[in-house]
Parts: structure tokens; sequence; C-alpha cells
């Protein structure tokens, strides 16, 4: 899959999941604002990577790393244990994502950011 329409892919897939991110958020602890904090995250990645241009790959790894950052910080808060691990799942997915995006290799990428909504969302409630 060429790189241009992988990004568009996972930035539709993104801003489709991150909107849908806190529909039904509830929990324990600091559950909500865990999983505000984490739709805010997703939301800046997706304005930063629709700035960064589809033909330079190596532009993708850094705002792909700072998201896993972001979640792995909101990992080490989170009160909940399912959200917990779905957080640092997802960051160690985007860190392994992030070394082989800035190759031209996006599938990883793709796969990663299209489970987000559905993994997260599922820990949100």
């Amino acid at each position: 899959m060429r790189y241009g329409v992988s990004r568009t892919l996972a930035g539709g897939a993104l801003a489709a999941g991150a909107a849908a991110l806190l529909a039904a958020c509830g929990g324990s602890g600091n559950t909500a604002a865990t999983c505000g904090d984490a739709k805010r995250a997703y939301e800046r990645y997706i304005g930063g990577v629709r700035a960064v241009s589809a033909s330079d790959a190596a532009q993708w790894r850094r705002p792909t790393e700072e998201l896993a950052a972001n979640l792995s910080g909101l990992a080490d808060k989170a009160s909940d244990d399912g959200l917990k691990k779905a957080l640092k799942d997802q960051a160690d997915r985007l860190r392994a994502a992030a070394g082989t995006v800035s190759t031209g290799d996006v599938s990883q990428l793709n796969a990663t950011l299209t489970a987000a909504p559905d993994e997260l969302g599922t820990a949100c409630r």
C-alpha cells in the first residue's frame, strides 16, 4: 500500500475512533480523566500527522513516539488495571510501529491505530 494512502486510512480511522473513545467512559478512580487525556493525546497525534508529509516516512517517527510516550505516562497514572494494560499495550505497539514507519512500512502503524478505538474504548467503559 502506498504511504499516502495508508496515512489517510490511519488518520480517518483514528478521527472516527477518537470521537467515540469516551462515549461511555466511566469506571472507578481516575478512569474518566485518564480516558479524556488519552483522547486528547490521540487528537494531538492526528493533528500532528496531518501536517507531516506523506512522502517523508522519517517524519512520522517522532509524532508516533510522542504518542507512545504520552500513553505510557497515562498508563503509569491509571488506577484501573484494565485501562493501565490497554494503554501500555497500545504504547508498546506504537513504539514498535514507529521504528518500521520510519523506513516506509506503515502496516504495523495502521493495524495499531485501527485497533486503538475499540481497545481503549472498551477499557474506558
